[in-house]
């Protein structure tokens, strides 16, 4: 246990220090989801089951993304996997990217001068396709560059209705664990925004960005999709992210 807290505070120091912006996780989705971020949050025991909340300080100064895995267990081998997610046979994540198709949740966390508010931006992202519905949803702060509250950004669709079937991925059981995005699925610079599709007049919205848009259109669901905005909140106190929030 004392090892574990020196951990933490080393991590804490590395990234900026304490932050006076806690994440609140929230787990109502029917099976457990294994929490995966890198760099790493400092959580040291990423699973949380169905129904069951907690909650982590973050740096005062971290960049990332976060996410949550599915499907997770220990083979005969004591090999750890996860069937969306996944990196790299890790309970705590270190891989930079995890196997796709997976519903990331990009953060920068920024506080340049300590008297001042600290300020979150955040968005999120299904450039690598749809594993487990998602919200995020600022507790106080304002918006910076306008008025009012910070949004609330989600993605509550059941992707299983609307996902195209070649880009449906299946579980060891063969039945539906996520939905691929197109780039991941079909490897065309086209929707990858690669190579020609690169600059912001060829990398354009396509027939299946368009399906995830309308499922979902607070997400950004192609390389090149700004719409919304990654919104950046000021002062807020915390951030509640809930997996499967309808």
């Amino acid at each position: 246990m004392a090892g574990e807290a020196f951990i933490i505070l080393l991590l804490l120091f590395i990234t900026g220090g304490q932050s006076t912006v806690t994440f609140n996780y929230e787990n109502r989705c029917t099976e457990s989801i294994w929490l995966g971020a890198t760099p790493s949050i400092g959580d040291s025991d990423p699973e949380f089951t169905s129904g069951t909340s907690k909650t982590l300080q973050m740096p005062d100064q971290w960049k990332g993304f976060i996410w949550g895995r599915t499907k997770c267990s220990l083979n005969t081998s004591n090999y750890f996997s996860c069937e969306t997610g996944d990196c790299g046979g890790n309970k705590i994540c270190q891989w930079p990217v995890p196997n796709s198709p997976v519903t990331i949740l990009n953060f920068t966390i920024n506080q340049p001068v300590q008297t001042n508010p600290l300020v979150v931006s955040y968005e999120l992202n299904l450039n690598h396709g749809h594993n487990v519905p998602v919200r995020i949803q600022p507790v106080g702060g304002s918006l910076v560059g306008g008025t009012g509250p910070c949004p609330v950004v989600d993605c509550a669709q059941d992707f299983s209705n609307v996902c195209p079937p070649n880009l449906v991925a299946k579980g060891k059981d063969g039945r539906y664990v996520g939905c691929l995005s197109a780039c991941d699925a079909l490897k065309d610079p086209k929707h990858c925004c690669f190579g020609n599709f690169a600059s912001p007049q060829t990398c354009q919205p396509n027939e299946y960005s368009s399906i995830f848009k309308k499922a979902c259109g607070l997400a950004h669901t192609y390389p090149g999709d700004n719409q919304p905005p990654i919104y950046s909140c000021s002062g807020a106190a915390s951030f509640s992210i809930t997996f499967c929030p309808a």
